[in-house]
């Protein structure tokens, strides 16, 4: 299995549940709505990698967005 050398960018559409997400101006996780052009930044992102890597923290924003709630980044 090969390590990438650059950015790695995951992406899947969902729908967020009542209440939506939080967003603001900093980068790293971002939620884009179905249809639309534009991408929103999580509040509270960026967030450091978790040990268990990248494609954990992918699904834990998931989950968060999922749920809606004034969703925001997970913190690890």
């Amino acid at each position: 299995m090969s390590t990438p050398t650059g950015p790695v960018r995951l992406r899947d559409e969902m729908v967020a549940g009542p209440g939506g997400a939080m967003t603001d101006g900093l980068a790293d996780i971002t939620a884009e709505y179905t249809g639309a052009e534009e991408t929103c930044t999580l509040t509270g992102s960026p967030v450091p990698v978790p040990p268990n890597g990248l494609r954990a923290l992918h699904d834990q924003a998931l989950t968060a967005v999922r749920a809606g709630q004034a969703a925001e980044a997970p913190r690890t």
